[in-house]
């Protein structure tokens, strides 16, 4: 990077311009060190981290369904005969006890997502220093871009993943002719062998290992390859096709080499033996080669503009349903992004970089979750260890969940897809964890699963602590996905067909899973606060108990909305009464000592006060049992996070906007996100207790990267400017309550102009909002399958009746006006 040092003193500003509208791109002066500062592209299942090199360019490749390891079982029959003892020491008040039964209980951990590859250009020519060097990420286009000028030419990379095309797109360009010299090269950490296919066409054939312990499990074995007949272990296929405009290709050895040509488009696509969670890949999979070269195929012939036009038009079809201005600030138009988070950090206002962070995280949302692939793991697609933090998969404790709150809300509803559908299959595998793990009826999983849909709780067969191996809450949260998607679009015969059997049979188990404690309540136990423990009443540290608030808030979350849905479809009424029964008897939440909503059945110690989770607040959010229409539980939950402080790692930064959102606190709301927009460099080490912010590139940090704290920072943005989650009765059709949409509920005084487009609220609403001086100017509410509502602004409210794909006005007043 010595060439850089040089252009800071030669040139202050940018000296090539990039089309685009520059409050939605990150850009920076100089190449990517380290992955942290590269810069994502993906289509949901071909990922790419951009490092801009000037002399060596290094693309980092994934594919969304390499994954190590093969269905398995992972269920533990002796599970069932432990349970009794649990639940004996619990109430017997042994929870130290009860912990070290349920070690008894675990299974295997969880696989691991990993990285396909790279792709290296060293780059060759001119050897002149380079000046006038900027990078970029256009959020708009979804376009990666290098540029910059070498002697009287000016350089230009592009870089995109193509949905339509289902392929990894580079452009190399220059504005004088025969300028493009370089050579290609694939490489990857995983068991590979690299070839030439044709003349033009570089091919890279692998293996995932059979096996691949988590990061944080010390092994003296971690990774395990299968060889031979009948070994396990999913095969890839990784190819790259040179399409040459002047100039000569080349492919010697294991290397593609271009020389003098005016321009260069290659093709990136990969395919794996992946054939479904309940398939052996190495056994049962699909053809990886036939899967990558399909792409390539279909791509015959079509010139580079083409590829670029479908890929825009596919992203902006989603990209730009919503608009959002918080205000500019024009001081930082020469300023690159890395250096927008220094001045931020000091104090300096910069609402457009809350914009900024919005649009990243529902751009990073498009790019790793597209409707018939996966749901967007720990780290989206984007992975480059084989060992990579909590083995990049779907911690569903929190952080899946997280990853898809802004779907709806956001205008993504297609985006939800990958995750409704991937609960939707889970039941298969969560019936046979019930009933041989517990006896129960229904569905379950716990706080992890993987590529194969792992139900059972992990831990290694005792070698996990309960605080997180043992919460087996995991599918009753997942529902509440497949309701809201419900919620927020009106389909009822998505409503019926999918979402219905899948929340049913999570309420089924519940009802086998709760027990009676004696008093009259019903509770869980065993039972966690998802990753905290609490100090007993002899003063020692445990974690299992019973009826941990979370755990019954979830379950009130999840028979709440079985009985609208039986209402709703009007369906399973005899199943709805055992339900509402059992609703009726949950252990209720409780207040403290310290005037907080109790975390636990008792008023216990929690073992570290600022602790990043705060599980017993899911009613306040995502839920919806605490509002302002529970005083006392309201006003005892925002003690909590009086309590617990304003620090965290990203992700729990990004879960408290949307707390302080819900209290209606944009101040506060405010004051967390200037907590999360903290750079961190580049610090690449595990920090559970604070510290969380960006990196570089705008990833969330826990540390280390999570993409959940990205989604969570624009679910929040988008919840301190619209809530949907209240009602009122429908004296119309008792059977579906309206919706009362709050306008601007938590708007923070650092953005006091401003104005968004395109958000949508549940009853199947969009709506549009300007406001000046902190004051609503406008709202437009706009219906998309006709219906009434409350629309409320602070103290005063209008009730709205709308037509199908009608739209009605409002003022500042509420009172409506023509278009």
């Amino acid at each position: 990077m010595k060439y850089f040092i040089l252009i800071a003193l030669a040139s202050l500003t940018f000296g090539v311009t990039l089309r685009a509208d520059e409050s939605l791109v990150l850009k920076y002066k100089k190449p990517a060190d380290v992955w942290t500062e590269a810069l994502p592209v993906g289509n949901g299942r071909l990922g790419a981290m951009v490092f801009g090199g000037v002399d060596s360019e290094r693309l980092q490749l994934n594919e969304a369904t390499l994954w190590s390891g093969a269905p398995r079982e992972w269920n533990n029959p002796g599970a069932k005969f432990v349970l009794p003892q649990v639940r004996e020491a619990i109430i017997a008040g042994d929870f130290i006890k009860a912990g070290e039964l349920c070690k008894k209980m675990q299974g295997p951990y969880n696989q691991s997502y990993q990285p396909l590859g790279d792709l290296t250009l060293s780059l060759t020519g001119d050897a002149t220093v380079p000046t006038d060097y900027q990078r970029s990420l256009d959020l708009d286009r979804a376009v990666a871009t290098v540029r910059y000028r070498r002697g009287d030419a000016v350089f230009t990379r592009e870089v995109f993943s193509s949905f339509p095309d289902q392929l990894i797109v580079v452009r190399l360009t220059c504005d004088k002719p025969g300028k493009i010299s370089f050579t290609a090269a694939l490489s990857s950490q995983l068991h590979h062998n690299i070839k030439p296919d044709g003349a033009t066409t570089l091919v890279l054939n692998g293996k995932s290992p059979a096996h691949v312990d988590p990061s944080y499990l010390g092994s003296p074995n971690p990774i395990i390859y299968e060889e031979g007949p009948g070994a396990e272990g999913m095969t890839f296929d990784l190819r790259m096709r040179a399409i040459n405009e002047g100039g000569i290709v080349q492919i010697a050895g294991q290397k593609l080499t271009v020389n003098n040509a005016d321009a260069v488009t290659l093709m990136i696509s990969a395919g794996t033996s992946f054939n479904g969670h309940d398939k052996s890949p190495g056994r049962d999979g699909r053809d990886p080669v036939s899967e990558s070269k399909r792409p390539i195929q279909a791509a015959e012939g079509k010139p580079f503009s083409e590829l670029l036009s479908r890929h825009e038009a596919d992203h902006q079809s989603l990209f730009k349903r919503v608009a959002l201005d918080l205000g500019q600030t024009p001081e930082v138009n020469d300023l690159s992004t890395d250096e927008r988070l220094i001045r931020f950090t000091k104090g300096a206002p910069d609402p457009g970089l809350s914009t900024l962070l919005f649009q990243y995280g529902r751009y990073l949302l498009i790019a790793s979750s597209r409707p018939g692939g996966l749901p967007a793991n720990l780290q989206g697609i984007w992975n480059d260890s084989m060992r990579p933090p909590w083995s990049s998969n779907w911690t569903i404790n929190i952080n899946a969940q997280m990853n898809y709150w802004p779907a709806e809300v956001a205008n993504l509803s297609e985006c939800h897809d990958p995750l409704l559908r991937f609960i939707e299959k889970m039941p298969a595998n969560g019936q046979k964890t019930a009933q041989v793990n517990y006896g129960a009826r229904g569905w379950v999983a716990h706080h992890n699963t993987d590529i194969w849909q792992q139900t059972g709780p992990v831990g290694n067969y005792g070698g996990g602590d309960p605080v997180w191996a043992n919460w087996a809450m995991g599918g009753a949260w997942l529902s509440q996905h497949l309701w809201e998607h419900y919620a927020f679009t009106g389909d009822k015969k998505y409503l019926r067909e999918r979402a219905w059997p899948v929340m049913k049979g999570a309420a089924e188990f519940c009802l086998d899973w709760l027990i009676d404690d004696g008093q009259g309540h019903l509770v869980t136990a065993p039972s966690v606060s998802p990753e905290l423990g609490f100090i007993a009443p002899d003063g020692k540290r445990a974690s299992t108990s019973m009826a941990s608030t979370m755990d019954m808030s979830i379950i009130w979350e999840l028979f709440t909305d079985c009985l609208e849905a039986s209402r709703a479809l009007d369906v399973d009424r005899e199943f709805a009464a055992r339900v509402e029964a059992a609703r009726a008897k949950l252990y209720p939440l409780k207040i403290g000592s310290r005037g907080q909503l109790q975390e636990w059945f008792q008023d216990f110690k929690e073992e570290d006060v600022h602790h990043r989770h705060v599980s017993h607040l899911f009613g306040v959010y995502p839920g919806r049992q605490i509002t302002s229409a529970t005083p006392e539980f309201f006003n005892a939950a925002r003690r909590v996070l009086e309590i617990r402080g304003d620090d965290g790692t990203g992700w729990s930064l990004g879960w408290k906007i949307n707390f302080w959102a819900r209290f209606r606190d944009g101040d506060h709301a405010f004051l967390l996100i200037k907590n999360l927009l903290r750079p961190v460099g580049n610090f690449q080490g595990t920090n559970y207790s604070g510290g969380g912010g960006v990196y570089p590139n705008l990833f969330d940090a826990h540390p280390p990267f999570q993409i959940d704290g990205n989604f969570a920072f624009t679910a929040g943005v988008a919840e301190m400017l619209l809530q949907s989650q209240e009602t009122y009765a429908n004296p119309a059709s008792p059977a579906e309550d309206r919706r009362i949409l709050d306008l601007l509920p938590a708007l923070p005084s650092a953005w006091p102009t401003g104005s968004v487009k395109g958000l949508r609220a549940r009853g199947g609403f969009e709506v549009d909002l300007e406001w000046k001086d902190s004051k609503l100017v406008s709202a437009t509410i706009r219906s998309t399958n006709g219906g009434s509502c409350k629309v409320r602004l602070g103290s005063i409210s209008t009730e709205l009746t709308l037509k199908p794909n009608e739209s009605i006005r409002l003022t500042g007043s509420l009172e409506q006006t023509p278009d």
